[in-house]
């Protein structure tokens, strides 16, 4: 049964004055959405970069998000009565 779907990412980045970098990534199914966090602390010492700040807080915000939707697949797939994927992976590989 053919299923296409179109789910909308929007990824914000806020930096303080003190080198934190912070990122927020939300995920909208049309069902539901998940809210990814990440940070980013520039070492005094470093040259303040903002780009790698941002990569790296997006980065981990995204992450974040990514296990959150893993997370959310396997109570789903505990849900419809299947068993909870095991160790050994078997099936397609990532």
């Amino acid at each position: 049964m053919p299923h296409t779907a179109e789910w909308k990412v929007r990824l914000h980045l806020f930096e303080d004055d003190d080198g934190t970098t912070k990122a927020r990534v939300v995920l909208d199914t049309g069902t539901t959405a998940l809210t990814g966090h990440g940070t980013a602390h520039c070492h005094p010492a470093d040259a303040n970069v903002p780009e790698i700040g941002d990569e790296l807080a997006a980065g981990r915000a995204m992450t974040n998000l990514a296990q959150q939707l893993l997370d959310t697949a396997e109570r789903d797939i505990e849900g419809v009565g299947a068993p909870r994927p095991s160790s050994q992976v078997t099936g397609w590989p990532e």
